[in-house]
C-alpha cells in the first residue's frame, strides 16, 4: 500500500474538535463495553460450569445435607445459591415444627402446610435476585449498540458540514480540497460501527446464556419443591 496507506492517527489528530470529541465519547463506550464483556464472560462461564456440577451432584446424591455442603463450595453457581436459601428456609420450618409439635399436633400441621409455600417464596426471591445480578451492566451493551452508530454519524455529519464550509470559504471544490475533510469525517462513522458491532454480538450472546441459566433455576426450583413436598413436608 505504501504511500496510499491510511494513517488513522494522523487523520484523527488533524480532525476538527467536534469529531475528536465524538471519537473520545466512542472510546469511552468501547472501553466500558469491553470491560463489561470480559467481566460477564467470566461470570457466566463460571455460573454455567459450577451449576452443571452442582445439579449433577444433587441428583446423584439425593442427600440434602451433603448437597448443602457442596453448594457452599460452589460459590459461583446460581443454582447452588438458591438451593442454599431454600435449604436454610426448610431447616427453619422443620425447627419450628419440632418445637410446636411438643405443644400441639394441630400447630405442627399448620406449620407444615405453610412450609412449602414459604420455601417457594424464598426460592422465587432468590431466583429474582440471581437474574438481576446476572443482567447487571448487560443493558449497557445494548445501549452501546443502539447509540454509538448515531454518535459516529453525528461526528461524520458535523465533519462534512465543516468540509463544505471550508470549500465555500476557499472557493475551490477540487478533490484535493474535499477528500481530506471527508475522510476525517467518515472516521467517526467507522468508529461508531466498530464499537457497536461487538457490543450487539456480546449482548445477544449474554442474554441467550442468561436465559439458559434462568431456565435451569426455574427447573431446579420445581424439582426441589416436589422433593420436599413429597418426601419431607408430608
Amino acid at each position: 500500500m505504501g504511500q496510499y496507506e491510511i494513517d488513522l492517527i494522523r487523520i484523527i489528530a488533524s480532525a476538527g474538535l467536534m469529531v475528536q470529541l465524538v471519537l473520545l465519547i466512542l472510546l469511552f463506550f468501547s472501553v466500558t463495553s469491553w470491560g463489561i464483556m470480559f467481566i460477564k464472560f467470566r461470570y457466566i462461564r463460571k455460573a454455567i460450569k459450577e451449576s452443571d456440577r452442582f445439579i449433577e451432584y444433587f441428583w446423584k446424591s439425593r442427600d440434602l445435607a451433603g448437597a448443602f455442603t457442596k453448594a457452599k463450595q460452589l460459590k459461583g453457581s446460581p443454582v447452588a445459591r438458591i438451593f442454599r436459601i431454600g435449604y436454610l428456609e426448610l431447616k427453619r420450618i422443620q425447627s419450628q415444627e419440632e418445637a410446636k409439635s411438643k405443644d400441639s399436633d394441630s400447630a405442627s400441621l399448620k406449620i407444615r402446610s405453610r412450609g412449602a409455600d414459604n420455601v417457594k417464596r424464598a426460592l422465587r426471591r432468590a431466583i429474582n435476585t440471581e437474574i438481576t445480578q446476572m443482567t447487571q451492566m448487560v443493558p449497557f451493551l445494548a445501549t452501546t449498540g443502539n447509540t454509538t452508530p448515531f454518535i459516529g454519524l453525528f461526528g461524520t455529519v458535523w465533519g462534512i458540514m465543516n468540509s463544505f464550509h471550508g470549500i465555500g470559504l476557499s472557493g475551490s471544490a477540487s478533490l484535493a480540497v474535499v477528500a481530506p475533510g471527508i475522510s476525517e469525517a467518515l472516521i467517526a462513522t467507522a468508529a461508531g460501527l466498530a464499537v457497536a458491532i461487538p457490543a450487539v454480538i456480546a449482548f445477544n450472546h449474554f442474554m441467550q446464556k442468561i436465559k439458559v441459566i434462568e431456565s435451569d433455576l426455574v427447573s431446579f426450583e420445581a424439582d426441589f419443591l416436589n422433593i420436599i413436598e413429597r418426601d419431607i413436608l408430608t
